[in-house]
C-alpha cells in the first residue's frame, strides 16, 4: 500500500496541478482578454514613407552645373512615420487617421500574423481626421465590427490596441472617461471626441478603441497635452461610420450646407431669450429654401444640442456639423420662446450656383479663368479684400493650401473652406508670392 502510493503520488500531483492550471486560466480569461484575443488578428501596424527637400545637404558645383542630371534623387530625404489602423471588411478596406498617411509616398501595412502589403489610398479627410486604405490579400482578411457610439456609458471597460512607439500589438484598457469632449491642441479645436483613460501614446493613432463585446467604439486619434497621464482621445464610432462611408463611396467627404448662421451666445442675449444655461449658439440667419429652414429653424433660435451631444458655441456648432456629410439627418434640440424643441435636419450638398455670390459678398473676390491660371477680375469696394490691397490681375495659387488652377477648383476649395471664420489664400502678383488671410463677413451673402 504504501509502496503504491509512492508510485502514483507525482501523478497524481501532476494531473492536479494541470486541472488547477485549467482552472486558473479560466477564471483569468475576462473580458478584456477574449476582446484581445478576437479582435488583434484585425488590428494592423502601418508604416509611411514621406520624401521631402533636404535642408541640409549641399549640392556639389557639378550638381550645380548639371542642374542634378545623373542624380535626380540627391538633396531628397526619406522621413519615415508610423502608426495603427484596424480592418472593417474582408476585402481589405482598413481605417485609419488622416494626419498618419498624409504626405505619404509609400504606405506599408503589417498584419498581426507578419504578413504584409502596400496599400493604396481610398479617401482621405483632414477635417475629421479619417482616412481608408486598401490592401489586396488573396483570402479574406480579419476584421473588427464597427459598433455605435451612441450609448456610451462613462465608465465602461474599452480596450486600445495599436502600435505606441513601433511596439505591435500591444494592449492598454481603461474606462470612458467623458463623450462629446472638446479640446484644443496645436491651434486647433477639435469637436465631439471620446475621452479615455486606456494608455494612447504615439504610434496608437489610427488603431481602435474597443468596448468588451469587441465593436469598434471609436478610432484613436489624438493625446492631450503631449501624452498627459490618463488623457487620450478617439473620433466616436458614429462619426466614424459616417465619414468612412463617404470616403469609400466618393472618394471624399461632400461638403454639407444646412443654410444657418450662428454667433456664440452672450450672457446678455441669453438673459434676453430666457435661456439659463452657459452652453449654446445663436442663430441669427436662416436661408430661405435652406435645409435648415425646411426643418423649421429660425433666426433668433438657440442651437442647444446637435447628435445628442451639447453645442458649446458657434465653433462647435460648424466644426459638428462638418462630421454630417450631405444627406446624413441629425437631430438638432433647439430653445424658443422658453421651450425646447428637436427638429430633424438633413444637410444637403452646397448649391454650386451660390458659391459666386459666396466669393463675392463674403470674400469680395471674383475669379476667372485664363492662360492656365485663376486671376482675380474683380475686387469688391469696401471689402477685406480691397483693404489689404488685392487687386485685378493678381493670381491665386491656393486657398487654404489647396492648389487651384481653375474656376471649378476655386469653387470646390471654397465649398470646403466656407465654414471657418477666415480663409488663407496665396497670391501672387508679377514674381513676388503673398499669404493673405480674408475674414468671411457674416453679414452678407448666403448662409453656410
Amino acid at each position: 500500500m504504501k509502496a503504491g502510493v509512492m508510485r502514483w503520488g507525482p501523478l497524481v500531483v501532476a494531473l492536479l496541478a494541470s486541472s488547477g492550471a485549467s482552472a486558473d486560466m479560466a477564471r483569468r480569461r475576462d473580458a478584456v482578454v477574449e476582446v484581445v484575443q478576437k479582435v488583434s488578428p484585425a488590428v494592423v501596424y502601418i508604416g509611411t514613407e514621406q520624401e521631402v527637400e533636404s535642408r541640409f545637404r549641399r549640392r556639389s558645383p557639378l550638381e550645380e552645373f548639371f542642374g542634378g542630371m545623373g542624380g535626380g534623387e540627391q538633396g531628397r530625404q526619406k522621413i519615415e512615420g508610423l502608426g495603427s489602423g484596424v480592418i472593417i471588411d474582408p476585402t481589405g478596406i482598413i481605417v485609419t487617421n488622416d494626419h498618419v498617411i498624409r504626405g505619404a509616398s509609400a504606405i506599408h501595412v503589417v498584419l498581426a500574423d507578419g504578413r504584409s502589403y502596400d496599400a493604396e489610398v481610398i479617401g482621405s479627410d483632414a477635417g475629421n481626421d479619417l482616412a481608408v486604405l486598401k490592401v489586396t490579400a488573396k483570402e479574406a482578411l480579419p476584421i473588427a465590427r464597427l459598433g455605435t457610439s451612441a450609448d456610451l456609458m462613462i465608465g465602461e471597460t474599452v480596450v486600445a490596441i495599436g502600435s505606441p512607439f513601433g511596439l505591435s500589438k500591444t494592449v492598454t484598457a481603461g474606462v470612458v472617461s467623458a463623450v462629446g469632449r472638446t479640446f484644443r491642441a496645436d491651434n486647433r479645436v477639435y469637436n465631439d471626441f471620446v475621452q479615455t483613460d486606456a494608455a494612447i501614446n504615439p504610434g496608437n493613432s489610427g488603431g481602435p478603441l474597443l468596448n468588451v463585446d469587441g465593436e469598434i467604439i471609436g478610432i484613436n486619434t489624438a493625446i492631450f497635452g503631449g501624452g498627459a497621464q490618463g488623457i487620450g482621445f478617439a473620433i466616436p464610432a458614429d462619426k466614424v461610420r459616417r465619414i468612412v462611408d463617404e470616403l469609400t463611396r466618393f472618394g471624399k467627404v461632400r461638403p454639407s450646407w444646412v443654410g444657418l448662421d450662428a454667433v456664440d451666445l452672450t450672457p446678455r442675449a441669453a438673459r434676453q431669450l430666457g435661456w439659463d444655461r452657459s452652453y449654446g449658439a445663436l442663430v441669427t440667419a436662416v436661408e430661405t429654401g435652406s435645409p435648415a429652414d425646411q426643418a423649421g429653424v429660425k433666426r433668433g433660435d438657440i442651437v442647444a444640442e446637435l447628435g445628442g451631444s451639447r453645442i458649446q458655441d458657434a465653433e462647435d456648432f460648424d466644426t459638428r456639423v462638418r462630421g454630417y456629410p450631405a444627406r446624413s439627418a441629425f437631430p438638432l434640440v433647439l430653445f424658443r420662446e422658453g421651450a425646447t424643441r428637436t427638429l430633424q435636419l438633413t444637410p444637403s450638398e452646397f448649391p454650386p450656383r451660390m458659391v459666386e455670390s459666396l466669393a463675392w459678398d463674403r470674400l469680395g473676390l471674383k475669379v476667372k479663368e485664363t492662360r492656365g491660371v485663376l486671376a482675380l477680375n474683380g475686387v469688391r469696394a469696401g471689402s477685406a479684400a480691397a483693404e489689404v490691397g488685392l487687386e485685378p490681375g493678381d493670381i491665386i495659387l491656393r486657398v487654404n493650401n489647396q492648389p487651384v488652377t481653375s474656376a471649378d477648383g476655386f469653387k470646390e476649395a471654397l465649398i470646403t473652406a466656407r465654414r471657418g471664420r477666415s480663409v488663407l489664400l496665396l497670391v501672387r502678383r508679377g514674381r513676388y508670392g503673398y499669404h493673405i488671410t480674408l475674414p468671411f463677413e457674416q453679414d452678407r451673402g448666403p448662409s453656410l
